[in-house]
């Protein structure tokens, strides 16, 4: 996977065709009339999905973005298909990362929820990317347990995603979640064993925090849209330090991840010149 381009032009020209701007949710996140996941996007018996090289994309650089879509966060993927993807990844491109591969992840509770665990693959093209996001169900689950399953999206990164990136040369990826609930504190391997399959061992969210640490370093972006928000931002803050992000308006997410992965691949650019490069796409970005 991640061997097409993102070409905004076809982007543009086919959110035209499919009406992004105009129709409703339903009408474009197709799993929710079926209510259940997309057979693609089911982890169960997934043994990795993996971010490789390639001609297109020589030095391939893994993200992964795990959506929260229970009630109160559905209309984060609907923005992100209007117009959050092409901002967010073209933002990255002009930020001098132009081999990105993302991947997206459905996250929603594992105590309560059909799906708590939907699961795309690593991709870079506008097409792939719209449709792996289109497929993603939008469950509006959750439940009063006091959390959501972000800590699904640090199990599966940690055991079940192979890079180049860290493989090849060393490098950790970036791993968001996107919510505004705190990180239930416990997956139990009969969890595991419904999501993924298999299963054997029970982790706290602290363990599988610092497992998926191992392979990218993780950030958790917390929208401040009520009450539970807020009480949810200080265990956020206690527990990822400055990698907890805390912003007001949803429609921040796409420049809050691009300014966070043009800022980790400067910082591990390992040539004058990529840092030329990447600092002039950054320049250029804020000029406009």
């Amino acid at each position: 996977m991640g061997s097409t381009r993102y070409d905004m032009d076809a982007r543009f020209d086919r959110a035209r065709k499919m009406g992004y701007a105009s129709k409703s949710a339903g009408e474009i996140f197709t799993q929710n009339a079926e209510r259940r996941a997309h057979e693609s996007m089911n982890p169960n018996g997934v043994f990795f999905r993996e971010a490789r090289d390639s001609s297109v994309h020589p030095e391939s650089f893994p993200i992964i973005l795990g959506l929260d879509v229970t009630g109160s966060m559905g209309h984060i993927p609907y923005n992100l298909i209007q117009e959050g993807l092409p901002k967010l990844m073209g933002g990255i491109i002009q930020g001098g990362v132009p081999d990105a591969a993302l991947l997206f992840m459905g996250i929603g509770d594992h105590e309560c929820d059909s799906y708590p665990l939907q699961v795309g693959q690593f991709e870079s093209g506008d097409e792939e990317l719209d449709m792996w996001l289109t497929r993603t169900y939008i469950e509006s689950g959750g439940g009063g347990n006091g959390g959501e399953s972000y800590l699904l999206a640090w199990y599966f990164a940690a055991f079940h995603t192979r890079t180049d990136a860290f493989e090849k040369r060393g490098q950790r990826g970036l791993l968001f979640t996107v919510g505004d609930e705190p990180c239930l504190k416990t997956l139990p391997a009969s969890a595991i064993r419904e999501i993924m399959g298999a299963g054997q061992q029970t982790f706290t969210h602290k363990e599988l925090l610092a497992e998926a640490r191992k392979k990218y370093e993780v950030y958790h972006i917390n929208v401040l849209h009520s009450d539970q928000a807020m009480r949810a931002d200080r265990g956020w803050k206690d527990l990822l330090g400055r990698n907890c992000v805390s912003i007001t308006d949803y429609r921040d997410v796409p420049y809050v991840i691009k300014e966070i992965v043009c800022k980790t691949r400067l910082a591990g650019a390992h040539t004058e010149h990529e840092q030329r490069e990447v600092w002039s796409g950054m320049i250029q970005r804020f000029l406009r």
